[in-house]
């Protein structure tokens, strides 16, 4: 080894040891006699000190050091008489012996510091420099801490550990795929997996009855916040278990995640049906860090000569918890940031409770006091409120309400990142209708299971019929979501005809799987984690990027090695692929 210690671990019991170091110069002081130098490594950062007695070539070296210059330093461990206890290494410093410049560094384009002066494009292009500062290698090293406590937690309850293929293929339901050519098979093509979905339960079919991997999955979609083209995935799959096992089982997952990585004692995971979570906050992932639930006041304010109320399907509200003294001005920028097309609202009625006991509405004429009355009663409210309501057709405005409860919670400070609120959304519909195709999709996959007592209804009401899935919640950001799976070549059979596909279409994208079903598939089911969410969560960050250590932008570029990227002519004609020329 060419260091003999970190530059993380030295303190005042290491005096008068003659240590060596190796790491990047994170600055340098010249005061004139003496000169300071930070050098830096992943574990921390030490000072050095090169003062009056030191040799002049050495001093004369060490003044000649640039920011980001690797260094070889040996030098005796002394006691700092300016002592910095934030820093681990704060008590001591290294008088310099000898100093070796192992590489130079042009000067970086921005700062490398927690506090960067590199906007995101930059630090994207200079990823390898981004990754040097200390918050994006803390976000990193709390991914392997959890990476390591999720393998710890699942070996010691008999999971095993499978690598599925990633050159699979593509199948019509889900996102888009990745697809890539074969060039041994000319005109044919692999996709890259949106989840090992059908070999983990292919591996339940083998005995192999506790699986899970973590595993990259990708998906060909729009891209935001909280989403990339490749991700992670904590994948996990079980034979002869039932629903509550699997919630049991994977609450006690997070409950080991929070309690080893960040001490932490979460308190209970409560359980909705999805059907509630719409009712009461209009999202099928509430975040319940506080409560601000839906009202709906159709029996209210139907019928009271209220055109936009009488015609709508649903009139809905909130009750903003002091905020009676927003000002017209407050209200009216709430009013436009609402109308704003990513949301879609026509309008906002809302409501004062003063604090002297007045009821005022922006919609007075049309209703009395009583009315008012009965409105304010229907929230619970009490002087100093502000009530907020919508009113349209029912899966919009709801969809609506819930970004503007969002927003309030955040502009009142109630969405504490350091609060963590888990919580299990449960039975969501089966399909999901599709106005574009004129169909049923599966809500979640075509694997998923139907309510037993529901099945009857996949012929009647297929809208009705109750999914056996479940979904982890935490702080408003969907973490992991499963299923009890088919395992009967009948019901997977009809499952397909439900969703559109003819017996011949069903056999040609899934006979290996159905045919397995044949061969004593058990009972099974099981669940994925989105393992960049959860560590951005972890973080407390609002994007998955910095998380990940090379992540792509808004556009799907990794912006750092230019991708994706031409090929050659000579590739697209071994792939037998042809290029037309747009224009």
């Amino acid at each position: 080894m060419l260091r003999t210690h970190t530059c993380g671990e030295l303190n005042i019991s290491n005096l008068g040891q003659t240590v060596t170091l190796c790491g990047w110069v994170q600055k340098s002081r010249d005061l004139g006699g003496t000169t300071f130098i930070d050098v830096r490594d992943r574990y921390g950062l030490t000072q050095l000190v090169l003062n009056i007695d030191t040799d002049e070539t050495l001093r004369e070296t060490g003044k000649s050091l640039g920011r980001e210059f690797v260094i070889m330093v040996t030098g005796k461990v002394i006691e700092r008489t300016s002592k910095n206890l934030k820093m681990a290494t704060g008590e001591i410093e290294i008088a310099v012996e000898n100093l070796e410049v192992l590489n130079s560094s042009k000067v970086p384009p921005f700062m490398i510091e927690d506090e960067t002066d590199g906007g995101e494009e930059l630090r994207a292009k200079y990823r390898y420099l981004d990754l040097r500062r200390n918050p994006i290698r803390n976000n990193l090293m709390l991914r392997h801490k959890m990476a390591q406590e999720i393998r710890k937690f699942l070996d010691s309850r008999n999971f095993i550990e499978v690598e599925t293929p990633v050159l699979i293929k593509s199948t019509p339901e889900g996102a888009r795929d990745f697809v890539v050519p074969s060039r041994m098979n000319p005109g044919e093509f692999y996709a890259l997996p949106q989840s090992p979905q059908t070999f983990k339960q292919l591996l339940m079919v083998s005995g192999f009855d506790r699986y899970f991997q973590i595993v990259k999955c990708f998906r060909d979609e729009d891209l935001r916040a909280d989403r990339q083209p490749e991700f992670t995935q904590i994948d996990c799959e079980l034979s002869f278990i039932t629903q509550e096992d699997i919630l049991n089982i994977f609450e006690g997952l997070t409950r080991h995640l929070f309690k080893t990585v960040k001490h932490i004692d979460l308190a209970s995971f409560p359980r909705m049906q999805y059907a509630d979570a719409m009712r009461l906050y209009g999202s099928d992932k509430p975040d319940i860090r506080f409560g601000m639930e839906f009202v709906e006041l159709n029996d209210i304010l139907k019928g009271k000569g209220f055109s936009i109320f009488d015609n709508a399907e649903l009139i809905v509200g909130i009750n903003a918890k002091g905020c009676a003294e927003y000002t017209r001005k407050q209200i009216d920028e709430l009013t436009e940031w609402l109308k704003r097309p990513q949301i879609g609202a026509t309008g906002l009625i809302y409501c004062r409770y003063g604090a002297d006991g007045t009821l005022k509405s922006s919609v007075d004429k049309f209703y009395g006091e009583d009315d008012l009355t009965n409105l304010a009663a229907a929230f619970s409210a009490e002087p100093g409120d502000l009530i907020l309501v919508l009113a349209g057709q029912t899966d919009k405005v709801r969809k609506q309400l819930n970004e503007l409860r969002l927003e309030m919670g955040t502009r009142l400070g109630l969405r504490d990142k350091n609060a963590f609120a888990p919580l299990w959304v449960l039975d969501f519909p089966l399909l999901e209708w599709d106005e574009e195709t004129s169909r049923y999709h599966a809500m979640h996959h075509p694997f998923t299971s139907p309510k037993p007592e529901d099945i009857a209804m996949l012929d009647t009401d297929p809208g009705a019929v109750r999914a056996n899935a479940y979904d982890l919640v935490i702080n408003g950001t969907e973490i992991g979501g499963g299923s009890i799976r088919i395992h009967d070549r009948a019901l997977q059979s009809l499952m397909f005809k439900h969703l559109g596909f003819s017996p011949e279409e069903a056999q040609k994208q899934f006979g290996f799987l159905m045919d397995a079903f044949e061969y004593g598939a058990p009972p099974h089911g099981g669940i994925a984690f989105g393992f960049d969410r959860l560590c951005s969560i972890f973080a407390g960050l609002d994007s998955i990027r910095d998380v990940i250590a090379f992540p792509k932008n808004n556009s799907g570029r990794d912006v750092m090695i230019d991708s994706p990227s031409t090929i050659a002519e000579a590739q697209l004609n071994e792939l037998k692929i042809k290029t037309t020329v747009q224009g």
